[in-house]
């Protein structure tokens, strides 16, 4: 399988063998398992001894001839910290229960439960990226995966550009996606964000952004920007790939495709 080489201003400079991953048959199922499995959560929990510093000495019993009984009190058998004392009369108050003031927390979230320790096989895993690499020069797959892209007739995929654009600054860079994918492509290529509908704004995720284009360098290649997301050959996975679906809008450098076609081997 060929692809045309395109250069910075997006004409056709040549042509380039493609990897045979790149043909392969696009398994959605391992693609799905591989991004689930992948997933990452920051754990959080309140402290483990939150709410349990304190000089509470266990509940207090209601028993007759016991020193230190609740008996005849008409109070409640909850741990009690006691604030100061006359002989075996106390003035204490609740502790350490959720009920009371300075309490632990009665279900906070559990560190436990946030760890993921799913795992996939090796070859699960070279499948999944074979199929997240076809399915970036799969144009109905692409069109699917966008909602905008939908009805519109896509074609050049994937999109291999020269190595001279690594070397564009940001300004530049822009004006050479938007001749190297044409208008309906750039219109999903650069990363957006916008404010989020409804009451999440106001519970931490205020804004909610796409994942835009993906530029994919080889391993000597580097480039900073933040207008796309940039990942080198060596280091890229399946959920660069296909996190949210298969079928990213991708372009790869000259490079990025011979050094993909040596770890691939």
């Amino acid at each position: 399988m060929k692809a045309k080489i395109l250069d910075i201003h997006g004409k056709e400079k040549g042509s380039i063998d493609l990897p045979k991953e790149f043909s392969a048959v696009v398994r959605n199922d391992i693609i799905s398992k591989v991004v689930e499995a992948k997933k990452t959560k920051q754990p959080y929990a309140p402290s483990p001894v939150g709410g349990k510093q304190h000089s509470a000495s266990g509940k207090i019993h209601h028993l007759r001839h016991v020193w230190k009984s609740g008996y005849g009190r008409g109070t409640s058998r909850i741990p009690r910290k006691i604030m100061s004392r006359r002989g075996s009369q106390f003035n204490w108050v609740g502790a350490e229960i959720p009920g009371t003031r300075g309490g632990r927390r009665a279900h906070p979230p559990k560190i436990i439960s946030m760890i993921n320790v799913k795992r996939i096989n090796k070859k699960e895993m070279i499948l999944a990226l074979a199929s997240a690499l076809s399915a970036t020069g799969n144009e109905k797959i692409v069109e699917q995966r966008y909602e905008r892209l939908r009805g519109k007739k896509l074609s050049g995929l994937p999109i291999v550009v020269e190595s001279k654009i690594i070397s564009l600054k940001t300004k530049d860079l822009i004006e050479s996606l938007k001749k190297i994918l044409g208008k309906d492509l750039f219109e999903v290529a650069l990363k957006q964000r916008d404010v989020r509908a409804g009451k999440g704004k106001l519970r931490g995720r205020k804004y909610k952004k796409n994942a835009g284009l993906l530029l994919v360098t080889g391993n000597d290649e580097k480039l900073k920007t933040n207008v796309i997301d940039v990942k080198g050959a060596k280091a890229l996975n399946v959920t660069d790939l296909a996190n949210g679906g298969a079928g990213r809008l991708t372009i790869y450098t000259e490079s990025a495709i011979k050094n993909l076609g040596e770890r691939l081997k």
